[in-house]
């Protein structure tokens, strides 16, 4: 749905319409704090696939809030749209 925090629901349609053009995507946490954001398409590369994951890890764990103590990411599944998902090693995604 539009929604004038996420910037679908703007005066400025030009700016708006480059920015979703460049890749922009925002992410948010469900009520059970479980965020289900796009990496890719079917038509992209494995290194293109791999640079866009690498990237939204790297924005999660900036906004770690500095006050919080213990483990950030308990858990990760990589899946398809329709296909059964992989749990990755949350290990390797924090190093």
């Amino acid at each position: 749905m539009p929604n004038p925090k996420a910037g679908t629901v703007t005066m400025d349609v030009t700016k708006a319409i480059n920015d979703i053009k460049a890749g922009k995507i925002e992410y948010r946490l469900d009520k059970t704090n479980i965020i289900h954001v796009p990496v890719g398409k079917a038509s992209f590369t494995e290194e293109q696939l791999a640079d866009n994951f690498q990237t939204l890890m790297d924005a999660i764990n900036k906004a770690k809030p500095a006050t919080l103590k213990g483990t950030y990411i308990k858990s990760a599944t990589l899946t398809s749209t329709m296909g059964p998902g992989v749990k990755l090693n949350v290990v390797k995604l924090m190093a």
